[in-house]
């Protein structure tokens, strides 16, 4: 399970030009699921990212997380993380979970996340979506789990 985790001003989804989840100061989280992830890896990477100490404290250092921060998370998924281009210019995504296992898992992680006590929303599984955001720092982070 991978995730791609970008701090931000704001941030939202958009499907059929309808917003599915938008969140003020927070994290934006991109989600892949691989073959053969399970819930503990779900649970492993919600933690992560609720303890990721990525907000300055008042010395401008990473010494805060999201919920020090008062932010939110907005959680997508992303089955291109797991792109494969080690063979060419078209990636491969064989080593991306398959729908049926990726979304209960995708579940799981935002489970982990909201019973952590995060305001969390979400993007919608398996839709073709349109992310906005306005990323703060620039601060972007690549966890596995």
């Amino acid at each position: 399970m991978r995730a791609v985790v970008q701090r931000v001003r704001s941030a939202s989804v958009t499907v059929d030009d309808a917003i599915v989840g938008e969140i003020g100061a927070g994290l934006l989280v991109l989600l892949g699921v691989a073959r053969g992830d399970g819930v503990e890896q779900a649970a492993r990477l919600a933690a992560k990212v609720a303890k990721l100490r990525i907000f300055e404290d008042d010395e401008g250092r990473f010494a805060r997380n999201v919920a020090e921060a008062g932010g939110a998370v907005l959680a997508v998924s992303q089955f291109t993380l797991h792109a494969d281009t080690s063979k060419g210019n078209r990636p491969s995504f064989s080593d991306a979970a398959p729908g049926p296992e990726a979304e209960p898992l995708y579940e799981a992680f935002c489970a982990a996340v909201a019973a952590g006590g995060l305001p969390l929303q979400r993007g919608r599984f398996g839709a073709h979506m349109q992310v906005e955001l306005v990323n703060d720092g620039p601060v972007t982070i690549i966890l596995d789990a």
